[in-house]
């Protein structure tokens, strides 16, 4: 209270605001910005301190010049309030997850549900912001300003301009080499500036939204078809998991057994898959799109087919079932969806969340009544979605200890939250196992053809290198954000696909872009879109490689 007192008592001047606060928000909430180019530049043997010692300076001149544009009374303390706010909860953000505001972080985040988004508020968050967020503003709403006459005022603002562009030339121009090379060679740099990363990228989002004009809808095929070798009734059954990485399936090598459940079934680990995205916004939609990773944009993706509508249209019946509270990021648009309430009164559920063995009572419930003969049901996982990995599994699985029982997880220790994170994919993993045994019976006594095609959306950075969760930029996210897992199941009765053939394949490098084809490949969907060599399971079919050609010939 007498730092506030204090600053009540003081008259300040508009430039004299502007010079504090901006210097507060360059040196404390750009402390992560300072961190990697310290890296970068004393990365090399003959760095320039000079230059070294330059960076915090040019980035105080440009947060000082970007906040003169705001000296006019009226908006000049909302303004400065609003950025130390918004910069305190970015630099929380970025200090303990490693998380980056991009464009494709924005999307994420203006896409997640209320329950998603409070899962990273804690106690520790709370006080974070309150201390280097709240007070500080309270401290600029509190501080009396000096009242200028216009011409004063301008004369004034107009010096401190001045003298911030001259100093700034004269830095940049000093070490304008410096500045080039860094910049060039390490582009990433520029996605840890606070709060600049997040007004760029906010407005090229809402730029892109609002400019965005109705498009017509594309037909990519009007007229796909099923295949008639295709014989007996088909019941396929797709999960699509939230968060889960490759490197923590033991079905892939790793240490700790946590596939016990679906290493006695059969199942098939593709042990190469890279997602298409770092976050469930563009990884889903992508991976169910016709269009491949280089190309892929929103907006078109939304516009035309995708692979759920061309096997809907051929004549198989579609089902999405969805316990992820970010929803199926509109691929189930166009066919039947289910959406499971966390509301509902059922002990998985708790009101925010529902356990992902609810999907095995819907799946039941959806086997008990189908009677086409060819049926696809997606079920969407909440997976391990963090940070609240403790909330994706019950007490009876909780295998790996110590687990770490809290949000704010970059208190927790590296064992225990590996732990924790194993713990989901374990618990993922039973549930495989189950689907896989309705499945099983469901061929045993009904004579019917049932596969399971398991994949993630994207993976998960568990402290590596200091980074959490997901969403990092792909140019530079680490591998175990975007390497993800595959595991394909059919019964023991079907010879549709070669086992000793898929796992001569298992290893071989794919990505999401193969999703489409191997979706209409799985589902025997014939289609003029359809591209056999990017569907990875087609050489292991047991129809003859040229009349499965010329079976998905026009």
């Amino acid at each position: 209270m007498t730092l506030i007192q204090t600053i009540s008592n003081n008259k300040f001047t508009a430039n004299q605001l502007i010079l504090l606060t901006s210097a507060y928000i360059t040196l404390v909430f750009n402390l992560p910005f300072f961190t990697k180019v310290w890296d970068v530049v004393t990365a090399s043997d003959d760095f320039n301190v000079w230059f070294l010692l330059s960076v915090p300076i040019v980035l105080f001149l440009l947060t000082v010049l970007f906040n003169s544009l705001f000296a006019y009374k009226p908006l000049l303390k909302p303004m400065l309030i609003t950025s130390v706010c918004v910069s305190s909860l970015l630099f929380y953000a970025t200090f303990h997850y490693g998380i980056i505001f991009d464009y494709g972080m924005i999307q994420n985040s203006i896409e997640t549900d209320q329950a998603e988004a409070m899962s990273y508020f804690n106690i520790y968050a709370v006080l974070f912001f309150v201390f280097l967020g709240i007070i500080p503003s309270v401290l600029i709403y509190r501080a009396k300003m000096i009242v200028h006459s216009c011409a004063k005022g301008a004369i004034a603002w107009s010096k401190m301009v001045v003298i911030a562009l001259i100093i700034l030339s004269v830095l940049v121009g000093l070490f304008y080499v410096n500045y080039a090379s860094v910049g060039r060679n390490n582009r990433e740099l520029t996605s840890y500036l606070t709060p600049f990363t997040l007004y760029v990228s906010s407005y090229k989002y809402f730029k892109r939204s609002l400019n965005n004009t109705p498009r017509q809808f594309l037909i990519l095929d009007a007229e796909p078809s099923l295949s008639k070798v295709r014989g007996k009734k088909s019941v396929n059954v797709l999960v699509l998991g939230e968060t889960a990485r490759a490197k923590n399936f033991s079905l892939n090598g790793y240490e700790k057994l946590t596939n016990k459940h679906t290493a006695s079934t059969g199942v098939v680990s593709f042990t190469n898959v890279i997602s298409c995205g770092t976050a469930t916004a563009i990884s889903v939609p992508c991976m169910f799109s016709r269009l491949d990773k280089q190309n892929y944009d929103k907006y078109v993706a939304n516009s035309q087919q995708n692979v759920l509508d061309l096997i809907q249209l051929a004549g198989t019946k579609v089902t999405w079932i969805d316990n992820n509270n970010g929803g199926c990021k509109d691929v189930c648009t166009r066919v039947e969806t289910i959406v499971i309430d966390a509301n509902s009164p059922n002990l998985l559920c708790d009101g925010e969340y529902c356990l992902d063995e609810i999907l095995l009572e819907y799946l039941d419930k959806q086997l008990a009544i189908e009677s086409d003969d060819n049926v696809l049901i997606v079920l969407h996982m909440m997976g391990s979605h963090g940070p609240t990995y403790y909330r994706r599994y019950p007490s009876e699985h909780r295998f790996f200890l110590p687990d770490c029982q809290r949000s704010d997880i970059q208190h927790c220790t590296s064992e225990e939250l590996v732990n924790t994170y194993d713990n989901t994919i374990l618990y993922t993993d039973f549930v495989l196992a189950e689907i896989t045994k309705r499945l099983q019976r469901l061929s045993d006594d009904n004579d019917v053809n049932t596969l399971m095609l398991y994949i993630s959306d994207h993976g998960e950075s568990l402290g590596e290198n200091g980074i959490y969760l997901h969403g990092l930029p792909y140019a530079f996210a680490p591998k175990e954000q975007t390497h993800i897992p595959l595991l394909l199941w059919q019964d023991v009765h079907t010879n549709s696909i070669n086992k000793d053939c898929l796992d001569s394949v298992s290893s071989q490098p794919i990505s999401h872009d193969s999703f489409f084809d191997l979706m209409l490949g799985m589902q025997s969907v014939k289609s003029i879109v359809y591209e056999p060599d990017l569907d990875i399971l087609e050489q292991c079919r047991t129809i003859p490689q040229q009349d499965s050609r010329e079976m998905y010939a026009k």
